[in-house]
């Protein structure tokens, strides 16, 4: 056999083996990131006319897709990608972000979702090369710890243990080592949790970051920046993905209004982080603000003066985009597009 037909072989099964290759994006952070729009408001906005266009991608004969191209798993819940793989009867950026990939990519996309809600980038997901507070604060943290329980003990007549310092240690990067172990055991397992996927080889394709509520107090907003380049570096380090593209979903909880405080300090930090030069070719900061849904906004202020109106446009308050299914899904469709940004440059 010549060797022109040799390298045609090699390159034809090098295709197909790419053809079979399954695409793994991650999605992490809180609370927002678990997803918090209600689905209940996706199934009105998806039939009512002044919406229903806005969702018609995502339906077929009446019905919510279920997708069989894109897969997600959020703990133990696991399927094709489709409503309600937020929290508890709720959707969140996933939807669209997996919608947007699916239809870019021919190989199957897999969605693994590791977030929980009210968790800082300073303590809970706190990477390991950020290394731990210093001895002092972990004294003076220590002695608060142990104060608030006894102060239980007391009203509640208990006897919980005091906290100890190995205890207060092992919280720090707990959320971190969870994350890991999730993603790990996602894609060690994919074939036996999606048999469709068995036997095909999988490529950690991307990462996407959205999180930096709880980071707003405690002075934690000062570290934020050093936190996140501490990630992004530990991650592409643990999970062996050199240069893994990296999409940071900006706080933007502030909608239509300039943020303040601890938050505009949070969104100059994950803004900073994503220009930093050895992150520039690799990490890009999505502005949610920017994607505010503006009637929901606007309906805000008296939801509990008038409710049918509310349930209408929104389904939580501001700390959760304000439950609208249009911003997260306008917050999943941006992320998208910055990774194939990303993923086209790399």
């Amino acid at each position: 056999m010549s060797r022109v037909a040799l390298l045609s072989i090699a390159l034809a099964t090098a295709l197909a083996a790419q053809q079979h290759t399954v695409k793994v994006f991650v999605l992490a952070g809180q609370s927002n990131m678990e997803g918090k729009a209600q689905n209940v408001l996706l199934d009105h906005q998806a039939t009512d006319p002044d919406t229903a266009k806005l969702f018609a991608h995502l339906r077929r004969d009446d019905q919510w897709i279920v997708r069989d191209d894109v897969f997600i798993k959020f703990f133990d819940r696991k399927g094709g990608l489709t409503i309600g793989y937020g929290s508890p009867n709720r959707t969140g950026m996933e939807l669209e972000f997996g919608t947007a990939l699916g239809e870019h990519f021919a190989e199957p996309v897999l969605l693994i979702k590791t977030a929980w809600g009210g968790h800082s980038l300073a303590k809970d997901f706190r990477p390991p090369s950020a290394g731990l507070p210093d001895a002092k604060a972990l004294a003076d943290e220590l002695g608060k710890a142990q104060e608030r329980v006894r102060q239980r003990n007391a009203k509640d007549q208990r006897n919980e243990p005091l906290p100890t310092i190995e205890d207060l240690r092992d919280g720090y990067g707990r959320s971190y080592r969870a994350m890991l172990t999730e993603v790990r055991d996602t894609m060690t397992n994919a074939g036996t949790l999606f048999p469709t996927l068995a036997g095909r080889p999988l490529e950690l394709a991307g990462f996407v970051w959205f999180q930096g509520w709880n980071d707003q107090y405690g002075g934690f907003e000062t570290q934020y920046a050093d936190n996140l380049a501490h990630l992004i570096r530990d991650l592409r380090k643990d999970l062996a993905a050199t240069d893994l593209p990296f999409v940071i979903a900006v706080m933007g909880q502030n909608g239509s209004q300039p943020a303040t405080g601890a938050m505009a300090v949070i969104q100059d930090a994950q803004r900073a982080v994503a220009a930093l030069p050895e992150f520039a070719a690799t990490v890009r900061a999505v502005a949610t603000d920017e994607l505010v849904d503006k009637v929901a906004e606007a309906a805000y202020p008296t939801w509990e003066q008038d409710k049918a109106a509310w349930q209408r446009v929104g389904s939580d308050h501001p700390y959760h985009y304000l439950g609208s299914a249009i911003w997260f899904s306008r917050i999943g469709k941006a992320c998208a597009s910055a990774m194939l940004e990303l993923r086209r440059k790399s």
